[in-house]
Order: C-alpha cells, then sequence, then structure tokens
C-alpha cells in the first residue's frame, strides 16, 4: 500500500465498457448507466475547426509542405461529424496529425534513399536510420490515435462501423509518394 493506489499498479484491471457497448447489451449489470451531461456550458454543438497551427503545415528541408496539417483538418472534420469533436483536445489532434506526417516524411525518406545507410567513419553499410525513425513515429501515431479513439468509442450512442482517418493514413502516403 506504500504506493498510494490501493496496491495495484495503476491502470490495472479490466477496462472501463463504453456506453455503446453497454447500452448494446441492454445492460446487463443492470446498474445505472452514467451519461455525462453538461446542463449549464456553452452549446458545444456546430463549433468551427480550430485552424491548424502553421507549424504543421510549414516547409520541410526537401522543400515539400508538411502534411500534419491536412491530417488534422481531416481527422477534426471526422471526429465533428461523429459529435465527438469538443470532447478531444485540440493538442492531442495536433500531436497525432503531426505524428502521422513525420512517420510519412521518414517513410518518404527510406523510399528516396533506401534502407541501407553509409557508416559515417568506416563507410560500411548500415541500416538505415530512417526505418527505425519510422518505426518510432508509426508506434507513437497509433498510440495517439488509440487515445484519440478511445474518446469516440465512449462518448457515442450508437456503434461505429466505416472507415477513420487513422485507417487512410497509408493511402495518403502512397499518393504522396506518387507525388499526386
Amino acid at each position: 500500500m506504500a504506493n498510494g493506489h490501493g496496491g495495484s499498479r495503476v491502470g490495472a484491471g479490466k477496462k472501463k465498457k463504453a456506453l455503446v457497448d453497454k447500452l448494446m447489451d441492454g445492460n446487463p449489470g443492470k446498474r445505472p448507466l452514467t451519461v455525462l451531461e453538461f446542463s449549464d456550458t456553452a452549446k458545444l454543438e456546430g463549433q468551427d475547426m480550430p485552424p491548424p497551427k502553421e507549424y504543421l503545415s510549414a516547409t520541410q528541408k526537401n522543400g515539400k509542405p508538411l502534411m500534419a496539417a491536412e491530417v488534422y483538418e481531416i481527422t477534426w472534420q471526422w471526429l465533428a461529424e461523429r459529435g465527438c469533436a469538443q470532447h478531444v483536445s485540440t493538442q492531442l489532434i495536433e500531436q497525432y496529425a503531426m505524428a502521422v506526417s513525420r512517420w510519412i516524411q521518414c517513410e518518404e525518406s527510406i523510399t528516396e534513399f533506401g534502407f541501407l545507410a553509409k557508416h559515417p567513419t568506416t563507410g560500411n553499410a548500415i541500416p538505415s536510420p530512417f526505418v527505425a525513425m519510422s518505426q518510432s513515429f508509426m508506434k507513437l501515431s497509433n498510440n495517439l490515435w488509440y487515445q484519440i479513439y478511445q474518446v469516440v468509442k465512449e462518448n457515442c450512442a450508437q456503434e461505429f462501423k466505416g472507415s477513420n482517418p487513422h485507417d487512410d493514413v497509408m493511402e495518403r502516403l502512397l499518393t504522396a509518394r506518387r507525388g499526386e
């Protein structure tokens, strides 16, 4: 009990079931469902998308614009269509957009320079550093997407199926490679 939270690891245990899942299962536990309702707040529906920050579309060293602003706009629009844009912080969407665009940038570099690089002192072939960076940015973007999607899952009263911006990341990468 020295850790201050009852002896178990923080975040351990069964995760809460999403509201939509409880509703679809007919609330098998018959416990009262917790639905967040904010009565004395400003009307959040129909809000305009906050404009993407300038750094999300800065010009990269290779002269191409960073794709983060586009990813940001697509993700925000997807959230707004589901009525969840007001529940996800702008900073989280920006972080996700930047991670995706950096992953795409690394993948473009791998395509341009290959999987191998030249060691700076020995001249021997070594694995390209872009491969490890790409994997790191992909992991980061997946983790950020899971956070965004969890908000959608927990706040939608009906089940959601269909494509989402994260599923379309590979398509954006392929389109960027073709130069479209």
